[in-house]
């Protein structure tokens, strides 16, 4: 053995065993005030709160909530016999991150995953070896292709589907949610044939004679989904579980759930009762029907479940989206001039639906990714605040990627956040600009528009759109270049970009207001939730390209670690 390590390793031990005691010591003199249950040790913490100390680098914790944030010689003697002492160093403890915008159980039910396939042969390959392994008429359930990732970037034809499943029905989801590729037997069981005609707000792509390809877009799809069988509770449990765990695992505290169902958000709350659920969860009731008219009558649930969920908000939809040419917009797409797009909502229902849940006290989010989405909702925000006019609604626009640049003035002066997603632009920036041409490109992925005009931004990843990751939309928000080959280093619109700071902010303290709850969350202020994501780099100060490798230490909830990197 090595002498002198030896003799460094024990006075080091040395030192800290007589901190913690003199601390121990200490906390008996504060005039009766109980020793917290834990203390979280890092080298440094970024509170983005001006009142705490810059040396900060230790966090108290009692009762899930923030007691004191400081040096350590400071919150130590907040410390007593039975407090634990989480020594996370070198770690940066940042606030805990929240993605402002997500789809849990969609992250967690993807029985095919078609994510980063690059050709149809590739699928193809995927949903063979799902139907070898499934009966003669099992459903085939996958998610994730995106014909631009592919050489020909044609949409793909139910033929290729059938030859490898002529007795399943299969129904593949595009990445973002917004189309689907079918094969001919699941055509049937909903009904879809020649004689269909596109529903408003829908697209059925079709052959030259009129024969559905088996590709449906938008409103398209809801004579699919009908049919499709609905997932049971046991499979939205194990959804939740798996996705949440993968939340942790990468630095998430919360989320914002874009669209929840009565079925997921009874599954929530017996997790929450149980215990098994840890994950901060901010559900937006999704759309018309029974979930709605029950809240319009009570009323927002705020802080259920210990805090951990709250139901304010309702989520619709305008338009589609643009990978598939279903985002509406003003003007037809500089790539297919026959189509401007889909309005899944028509304007005046739209409007209607605004204004009842404004009424009744809800928030509301509206997807809007093309130009003239994104006016219609704002068309609709101003009128509902103009004759409702509530103090503070926090209306959302969800995406808001092709904005008309006017209207990026009145997303400030409406006081409307923004909810965006960074990773969006650098997914959709290899052929965004083929798809809207040069002019419309200035009010696209406007981050520094918005912010400089006063706007707010939450971002978030729309998962499983986009990967879990926040990390990696943290990457994108700071330099807007892509990570992956063969676009790697690609930087659009470096003009755009937000500061790292102000990227932050937008996955804390910007997502804790765009959910009411920056009083108790976003920031590592005392008094606030003790949710904490620690970090091996500091996201301020250090190179932004650290950040492309760079993996969580260790996510807390309530002052419970609930992830921790191993050695």
């Amino acid at each position: 053995m090595d002498v002198r390590w030896f003799t460094v390793t024990v006075a080091a031990g040395a030192i800290v065993f007589a901190a913690v005691a003199f601390a121990r010591c200490r906390s008996d003199d504060r005039s009766g005030e109980p020793p917290v249950e834990r203390i979280i040790r890092v080298a440094r913490v970024i509170a983005l709160d001006d009142t705490v100390d810059e040396q900060a680098d230790s966090i108290a914790v009692a009762h899930g909530r923030i007691v004191a944030v400081g040096p350590w010689e400071r919150v130590a003697i907040h410390a007593g016999a039975d407090t634990e002492i989480v020594d996370l160093r070198p770690g940066i403890a940042v606030p805990g991150l929240v993605d402002a915008h997500a789809h849990l159980v969609g992250q967690g039910r993807i029985s095919v995953n078609l994510v980063g396939t690059t050709s149809v042969e590739q699928i193809v390959e995927r949903v063979a070896a799902e139907v070898a392994q499934r009966p003669a008429g099992a459903w085939i359930l996958g998610r994730g292709w995106d014909q631009n990732d592919w050489a020909n970037t044609a949409l793909p034809d139910r033929a290729l589907l059938d030859r490898i499943a002529p007795d399943h029905p299969v129904v593949l989801t595009r990445i973002d949610g917004h189309a689907v590729w079918a094969n001919t037997r699941a055509l049937e069981r909903a009904g879809i044939d020649r004689s269909t005609t596109d529903p408003d707000g829908g697209r059925i792509e079709r052959r030259a004679d009129g024969e559905p390809t088996g590709v449906l877009v938008d409103n398209a799809m809801m004579a699919m989904f009908a049919t499709v069988p609905a997932a049971t509770r046991t499979e939205i449990r194990e959804a939740i579980l798996a996705a949440a765990a993968e939340c942790h695992r990468l630095g998430l505290t919360g989320i914002h759930d874009a669209g929840v169902t009565a079925d997921e958000l009874a599954v929530y709350r017996e997790l929450y009762r149980t215990g098994e659920l840890k994950l901060r969860s901010y559900a937006m009731i999704g759309g018309e029907g029974a979930l709605l008219d029950r809240y319009v009558a009570s009323g927002p649930e705020i802080g259920a479940c210990d805090g951990r969920l709250t139901i304010r908000c309702l989520k619709l939809y305008a338009d589609g989206a643009l990978g598939s040419r279903g985002a509406a917009l003003d003007a037809p797409y500089a790539d297919a001039p026959s189509t401007s797009g889909l309005l899944t909502t028509p304007p005046e229902r739209l409007d209607a639906i605004v204004r009842r849940a404004v009424g009744a006290g809800l928030q509301v989010a509206v997807h809007a990714i093309g130009d003239r989405a994104n006016r219609l909702v704002l068309d609709a925000y101003e009128g509902a605040l103009r004759d409702i006019g509530p103090d503070d609604p926090r209306l959302r626009v969800e995406h808001a990627q092709i904005l008309h640049v006017g209207d990026i003035d009145r997303l400030a002066r409406l006081r409307v956040i923004a909810s965006m997603q960074p990773t969006h632009l650098t997914s959709d920036g290899p052929w965004a600009e083929a798809r809207l041409g040069p002019d419309r490109m200035s009010g696209a992925y406007a981050w520094r528009r918005i912010l400089r005009g006063g706007g707010r931004i939450a971002a978030g990843s729309d998962f499983p759109v986009e990967r879990v990751d926040p990390l990696r939309g943290l990457y994108a928000a700071i330099t807007r270049r892509r990570t992956d080959e063969p676009h790697a280093g690609a930087v659009y619109s470096p003009d755009q970009r937000m500061t790292p700071e102000e990227a932050l902010r937008a996955f804390t303290i910007e997502a804790a207001y765009a959910a009411f709850q920056e009083d108790r969350g976003g920031s590592l202020s005392p008094g606030k939730w003790a949710d904490v994501t620690v970090l091996p780099i500091d996201p301020i100060r250090d190179d932004p390209e650290r950040l492309r490798t760079a993996a969580v230490v260790a996510t807390i909830v309530a002052g419970e670690v609930v992830y921790r990197k191993a050695p």
